[in-house]
């Protein structure tokens, strides 16, 4: 009996063992975003907002995860790790999406039990991405503020004080009671890809009072139409920064007139109260393949 005992005993523990099996670990850092080597259009400025990860195990979906962090997976051995950077679709946290434009990462790793692998994540735009950039790097801004009764305007500066850090020329649209609305719009893209084909806008904003963004379909017959879009909250005036958010334009592109062309357009009031709030923007990105 006290032979069996311990027999029973270390049988049981190996069958623990067997049902939970020691993880290993993976470190993961914040993403880098980096330039691709053949691209068919200049990104322009490299900011991004890749909050997250999507993790495959040899094809095997593992999960999102908000970064930096480190997760157990259950393998051993020669596998495939593939990391895509991952985005908050529209700017809501809870609707994450991989970013279709940029490439995933790859690691082929020799995974051994209880070991911890830190793996630096970086990534690109696919060579194949088109863009359509507002940067405000150039004096001709591609912004047309609407006429009256709209009576605030935006220009364009470079005051390092509110630029974006590592960029230099920005737009800025200030608002008072008495210029207390601005309206702008780009002129016309070439057709975007409909069919169900992912099309985003991109922009880094800094602002104290909210902004509505928005297209208008110009059909081939010249009709228009509004199409009210993602509307980007404002800061607090003690919390003010850059920030960049990633608009999904797929549903409205897809729905609208074939062959039908696009104005993106940002609409602006004074906070209800106030006296005065400003709106900062820069790298406005239509983006597509």
């Amino acid at each position: 009996m006290k032979l069996v005992l311990p027999i029973v005993f270390g049988l049981f523990l190996i069958a623990c063992q067997q049902k939970n099996p020691q993880p290993v670990w993976l470190s993961l850092s914040e993403w880098h975003l980096n330039s691709s080597d053949q691209p068919i259009d200049e990104p322009g400025q490299l900011t991004h907002n890749f909050t997250d990860v999507c993790v495959y195990v040899d094809g095997k979906m593992i999960g999102f995860f908000e970064l930096p962090c480190k997760i157990p997976i259950i393998a051993q051995g020669n596998v495939s790790v593939v990391m895509y950077p991952v985005i908050r679709n529209n700017g809501i946290a809870a609707t994450k999406k991989i970013y279709p434009f940029v490439v995933p990462q790859e690691e082929l790793l020799d995974l051994k039990v209880g070991e911890t692998y830190t793996i630096d994540l970086k990534t690109r735009y696919a060579n194949e991405t088109h863009f359509w950039i507002e940067d405000f790097n150039t004096p001709s801004i591609q912004l047309i503020t609407e006429g009256a009764p709209v009576n605030a305007t935006l220009v364009r500066n470079n005051d390092p004080q509110y630029a974006l850090p590592g960029g230099d020329f920005y737009g800025h649209v200030h608002l008072t009671t008495s210029d207390s609305l601005w309206i702008g719009y780009t002129t016309p893209n070439a057709a975007l890809p409909g069919g169900g084909k992912d099309v985003y806008l991109e922009i880094d904003y800094r602002n104290t009072t909210g902004i509505l963004t928005g297209l208008i379909e110009i059909s081939p017959d010249n009709q228009k139409k509004q199409h009210p879009n993602v509307t980007i909250n404002p800061q607090n005036h003690s919390e003010l920064k850059w920030k960049k958010i990633y608009i999904d334009l797929k549903d409205i592109v897809s729905n609208s007139a074939s062959n039908a062309q696009f104005s993106h357009y940002f609409r602006t009031l004074l906070n209800s109260g106030e006296i005065e709030s400003d709106i900062y923007i820069d790298n406005i990105k239509v983006v597509h393949f």
